[in-house]
């Protein structure tokens, strides 16, 4: 009965104050003892290990769901109300919906394919700056639309007719990709680490942008090393409708990417500076798509549909970790992450950050093509310990960096489509490189969480 008192003061603050109702479930919960709080983790591990052998993640969801429901007394009402809760709170997180599907559209108007021209022609024989270029360009692209499959199935097959097959381009782009995704003011990751953290998503990408460009830093470097040791030179390509405009017409059609990536990255300082919110999503959102109608050969009516279908991919993702994420939170009812937080705490403090970011990045390898999901099972146990924005960014950092070994994650398929190379030589490619910058993570997630 004590156990249903705390679950149902649970629910009723998750109703009251949705988004911060993860955090607080998770602090109302008791951890039950001795064989029950075994037995509670049965239902998580269940989830782990059909998520490793990549079962759909609503499926592993429902499963896990209904073994806690058993085990914890939890009735259909209870795991209704999480569902219907869970659903609106993910779909509610609107400016990353808007960030992504405005990008989407930047895309599909060809304002990336122009800037990579611009750079080949710019360098004039230098392949090493143009590698540099693209990872710049997917680092961008990615940290914009939130979407690293979507901004590697774009710049992948661009990278690979103007470089051609680099492993180290590869691997950079990878680690670009990551730290870009989990930190994207656009993402599905961001959007979960705030909704299940009770903070609002631009602080967490405040705090986090130093370290997304530290890495991303790390990866320029590498892509330029890997190219100039290999001293190779541009492919040809035939039949290029860009290579065939001039230099003013390839820089208009990247003004409404240059344009959003400022009011992204750049707008949250202006409007602090200036005193008055004049980068806001809907200004941004109105001019962007006006430079998409007056820059490129997209219509009106073409520009707003390519917005509109570059929010189905988010919206798809959100509707599904939703899903998800409803009984997620019937696991946590019955004391799961109360139980695992108990036992993490009697390890020294000074490593409990470090052990749950490696927690993060093994877990990502089998599991990457659901880093959202995955974060729901990895960030309550380091919610529950008390971790601050910064520590829980390491932790989403290093399942996106494990993402980057795994031969089912969408960004890595992409790159081996892209490149035209198969998967378990971009997976080969990836385990040093990415490994390097994990241990890099855990260094510094040693040193500052």
């Amino acid at each position: 009965m004590n156990k249903r008192k705390w679950s149902l003061l649970a629910l009723v603050a998750m109703l009251l104050v949705p988004i911060t109702a993860f955090a607080q479930e998770l602090e109302e919960i008791v951890a039950p003892t001795g064989f029950m709080a075994i037995l509670t983790i049965v239902p998580l591990v269940i989830v782990l290990v059909l998520l490793f052998l990549k079962v759909d993640m609503i499926i592993a969801g429902v499963v896990g769901g209904v073994i806690a429901m058993i085990i914890g007394g939890i009735g259909i009402a209870d795991a209704n109300k999480q569902l219907l809760e869970a659903i609106p709170t993910m779909l509610g997180i609107t400016v990353p919906i808007i960030n992504s599907a405005i990008a989407m559209a930047v895309f599909k108007s060809g304002g990336y394919t122009a800037a990579l021209t611009l750079a080949k022609r710019g360098t004039k024989g230098k392949v090493e700056l143009v590698s540099v270029f693209i990872v710049i360009l997917l680092a961008a692209a990615t940290y914009m639309s939130g979407i690293g499959g979507g901004s590697a199935m774009v710049i992948a097959p661009l990278a690979f007719a103007a470089v051609g097959v680099v492993p180290e381009l590869i691997a950079a782009m990878s680690l670009a990709a990551a730290v870009s995704f989990t930190t994207s003011p656009a993402s599905l990751e961001s959007s979960i680490v705030s909704q299940l953290g009770g903070f609002e998503v631009a602080e967490y990408v405040a705090t986090m942008r130093p370290y997304w460009l530290l890495f991303v830093g790390i990866a320029l470097v590498l892509a330029y090393w890997g190219t100039k040791r290999r001293n190779i030179g541009f492919k040809e390509t035939e039949n290029d409708e860009y290579a065939e405009m001039n230099n003013g017409q390839l820089f208009k059609l990247t003004l409404p990417a240059i344009f959003l990536l400022f009011a992204v990255i750049f707008g949250p300082l202006v409007n602090q500076m200036i005193g008055v919110p004049v980068f806001t999503p809907l200004v941004y959102m109105v001019v962007t798509l006006v430079l998409i109608y007056g820059c490129t050969k997209f219509s009106m009516n073409q520009t707003v549909e390519a917005m509109i279908d570059g929010s189905t991919y988010i919206l798809t993702r959100l509707f599904q970790v939703g899903i998800f994420l409803a009984f997620i939170n019937v696991i946590a009812q019955t004391g799961t992450f109360a139980v695992i937080a108990g036992v993490a705490k009697e390890a020294p403090a000074a490593i409990v950050v470090p052990v749950a970011v490696l927690t993060g990045i093994l877990i990502g390898v089998p599991a990457g093509a659901y880093v959202g999901s995955v974060l729901t099972l990895v960030l309550p146990v380091a919610i529950s310990l008390g971790f601050p924005p910064l520590a829980l960014g390491f932790v989403t950092m290093g399942v996106g960096l494990g993402s980057q070994m795994s031969f089912v994650n969408i960004t890595m398929q992409a790159l081996s489509s892209g490149f035209d190379v198969p998967i378990l030589d971009v997976v080969k490619g990836n385990v040093k490189w990415i490994s390097m910058a994990s241990v890099l993570l855990l260094i510094i997630s040693l040193i500052m969480g």
